[in-house]
């Protein structure tokens, strides 16, 4: 693409890729019937997720640049461990002013005070450990989860397809050497 496309033309192109990796995502064979969702259904809710990204990233108090955002048919699932209450309830205050979000799901947890920066490398290290091993089990979608870590806790989250996912996932996750506890905040696909 050459840098002098008008700025209509480069919304068109990315809208057309937003849209491939849509189809790309959905309905797959190993998703129950009852569960797909469709390419424009996966589109909204990537856009939903985005713009509750840009809400908290550009909120001087929400601080989201730690919280995971996960969106399934508006529903909007945040995640992830923040300093204090107050921190939590504007960063869900935020998610609830994104148009299109029909609920949100608060799933933060409370820091247990400061960390060294040796302790915020050994958690990026183990949410590294944590996501690979659910990537690599058959029975998990990886992919679908996401792993944060505060002290050698591990907090899971996004949307999975079953209880036995949400196990399989939680003793994946506990099975990582160095992983102190594990909190399966996952949902279950509706």
């Amino acid at each position: 693409m050459t840098t002098n496309a008008r700025p209509s033309q480069l919304g068109l192109v990315v809208a057309a890729a937003l849209a491939g990796l849509a189809l790309a995502g959905c309905n797959r064979p190993d998703t129950p019937v009852d569960k797909q969702v469709s390419a424009g259904t996966e589109l909204d809710d990537s856009v939903i997720t985005t713009k509750v990204k840009s809400a908290l990233l550009a909120d001087n108090v929400g601080k989201g640049s730690d919280t995971s955002v996960e969106t399934r048919k508006g529903e909007v699932l945040l995640s992830g461990f923040v300093d204090n209450q107050g921190q939590a309830d504007r960063e869900v205050q935020l998610a609830k002013g994104v148009a299109g979000v029909t609920s949100v799901q608060n799933k933060l947890m409370l820091k247990d005070g400061k960390s060294s920066a040796g302790a915020v490398l050994d958690d990026s290290v183990m949410t590294v450990k944590v996501k690979s091993a659910l990537m690599a089990d058959e029975s998990t979608r990886g992919a679908q989860i996401a792993v944060t870590t505060n002290k050698g806790i591990v907090q899971l989250s996004g949307f999975v397809d079953s209880a036995d996912e949400q196990a399989r996932a939680t003793s994946v996750a506990r099975n990582v050497e160095g992983v102190r506890s594990v909190v399966n905040d996952t949902s279950i696909k509706k």
